[in-house]
């Protein structure tokens, strides 16, 4: 009689393990570049109500807010007032918001490409309707969209120093704008 083979080879084993292997190695980096979006992420949640508050006051007074106070927050509004877990500060000038990344941040994010620490910036625009549009990131400037209301003064210039694979889509370069 012949013996029945019971069991795995070891090179039936070695196959199997070097396939895990693969696939291990792939989706790791994969699995921390989004939760390092999702960490991003939480800083343009945060940043919702100030965009809201800087259209409403360029809608009442043609222009941007200077600073966090006149974007609406209380009479001694710090940047520090909006942290989450991985957002240490977010900011207003010109009525560019400026998002810095820091705390429980993904190191990647927390320390940027500069050596200096992440920061997102979303720049308002107004469009030709007088609405309020918004660049967030390295994306290209809205189509006919003016970073002057009107009074003379330019909101200030975008400063990310975020990698592109750590920011949402819209956020990127070539993104296609507001």
């Amino acid at each position: 009689m012949k013996a029945i083979q019971k069991g795995f080879t070891l090179i039936e084993l070695m196959i199997v393990v070097a396939i895990i292997g693969i696939l291990a190695a792939i989706a790791i980096p994969a699995y921390q570049d989004y939760t390092i979006r999702a960490q991003v992420s939480e800083g343009l949640t945060l940043a919702g109500d100030l965009k809201a508050s800087i259209a409403e006051y360029m809608a009442q007074t043609g222009s941007w807010p200077a600073d966090l106070i006149e974007a609406g927050g209380a009479a001694t509004a710090a940047a520090t007032d909006k942290q989450g877990r991985y957002v240490d500060s977010i900011n207003v000038t010109i009525g560019t918001i400026q998002i810095v990344y820091g705390r429980d941040a993904n190191s990647k994010i927390h320390v940027g490409t500069s050596g200096t620490t992440s920061r997102l910036d979303i720049q308002p625009f107004v469009n030709l309707n007088g609405d309020v549009v918004w660049l967030c990131g390295n994306a290209n400037p809205p189509l006919n969209g003016n970073d002057d209301p009107g009074d003379g003064v330019v909101s200030t210039a975008v400063a990310t120093s975020l990698l592109d694979k750590h920011m949402p889509a819209s956020c990127r370069a070539n993104f296609g704008g507001a």
